[in-house]
């Protein structure tokens, strides 16, 4: 049996300061050809995206993957809504959480996993303004051990 090669291709990495991941979630993503294209070179940006639960259909909105330039008519829309792939339960236990606790869902990452393309979702709760300060303090005291640390050593 092969290993499975996970390869990333964009990172959310403003999510962890906007937001307290909670859950981690994986699911698989509904592409066009020339999407999946632009992807293998890179063309994606997930800095704005967010996910919805519409009709018990789960979506991802925002997520920007540029057209393939040797696209020409099959390209679509760059910022169209694109289904994602999960089981039903999985979806509504999701929505349920969702709307009970008020959380977000929004994605981590995409990456291939073998030959398909995979979303890293995750459940978040907003941070408010003073945790954000809160993380930025630690980050920075911690750095600055770690600097100390390095000189007493030498």
């Amino acid at each position: 049996m092969r290993s499975k090669g996970i390869k990333t291709i964009a990172d959310n990495r403003q999510v962890r300061h906007e937001y307290f991941v909670l859950e981690t979630f994986e699911a698989g993503i509904e592409l066009v050809g020339t999407e999946v294209k632009s992807i293998r070179n890179g063309n994606v940006n997930l800095k704005d995206s967010w996910c919805s639960i519409d009709d018990g259909q789960l979506y991802v909105r925002g997520m920007h993957i540029s057209p393939y330039e040797k696209g020409n008519i099959f390209n679509r829309d760059p910022l169209r809504k694109r289904r994602l792939l999960m089981h039903r339960r999985e979806i509504n236990k999701l929505y349920g959480t969702i709307k009970q606790e008020s959380l977000t869902l929004v994605p981590l990452s995409l990456y291939f996993k073998d030959s398909k393309v995979k979303v890293q979702l995750a459940l978040c709760k907003g941070k408010k303004l003073y945790d954000k300060r809160a993380d930025a303090a630690k980050r920075d005291a911690k750095r600055e051990i770690d600097r100390n640390i390095k000189i007493r050593n030498q």
